[in-house]
């Protein structure tokens, strides 16, 4: 009876990731084709992803991915990682800014800063 049970929740389990695939494909407006197209694989293989519920192999799944706009755990079912939220106010829009910035100007930002907080941080508000 077991062994029934968790076939059956195994054989649920494709299905869904064969409708999240479908579906996350179909939200993008990309069909089969051009979906293989685009990751170098044949469409008969993104017709099988589909039907079958089989995760296609990691090497294929972030590909994928990027091409649905979306990421590997929504492929998966999976909840997405959670992002740190960043500093709120001014500040933290004056670091969002600044982490768009180039590499090179970035540095001089943090030279500038590191002072300052290192000077106000040691309890002298």
């Amino acid at each position: 009876m077991q062994a029934i049970f968790s076939h059956l929740l195994y054989d649920s389990d494709m299905a869904e990731v064969a409708s999240r695939l479908r579906a996350l494909r179909e939200k993008a407006g990309i069909s089969q084709r051009e979906l293989a197209r685009q990751i170098g694989q044949d469409q008969s293989n993104v017709r099988f992803w589909e039907t079958t519920g089989k995760i296609p192999r990691s090497d294929v799944l972030i590909p994928i991915a990027k091409v649905l706009g979306v990421t590997v755990e929504e492929i998966l079912g999976q909840p997405k990682p959670r992002r740190t939220a960043p500093a709120g106010g001014k500040l933290g829009q004056l670091f969002v800014a600044a982490s768009q910035l180039p590499r090179r100007q970035q540095q001089k930002i943090v030279e500038l800063l590191e002072p300052f907080v290192a000077q106000h941080s040691n309890g002298s508000h």
